[in-house]
């Protein structure tokens, strides 16, 4: 999950040059700003959404992969 919602909004995304280039084709006086505006929202279901897929994970109980319990047993 980690930054992965946020990523669309971060002002140090490698891509931000080509999304505001291809914005301004359509808005020509359009900013980081307005990018950053735009996209909060889906930043904000993206939150929403992967939190209740890893809530739901965590309750069926199904490993993270192979050998990758949810829960940590600290070796004795």
């Amino acid at each position: 999950m980690g930054d992965s919602a946020t990523n669309i909004i971060a002002p140090l995304n490698p891509y931000i040059i080509v999304l505001l280039v291809f914005m301004q084709k359509y808005v020509p006086k359009a900013g980081i700003g307005t990018l950053v505006s735009l996209m909060l929202p889906y930043s904000v279901v993206f939150l929403i959404v992967w939190t209740i897929m890893i809530v739901a994970w965590t309750l069926i109980g199904v490993p993270l992969g192979p050998e990758g319990p949810l829960t940590y047993t600290p070796p004795s």
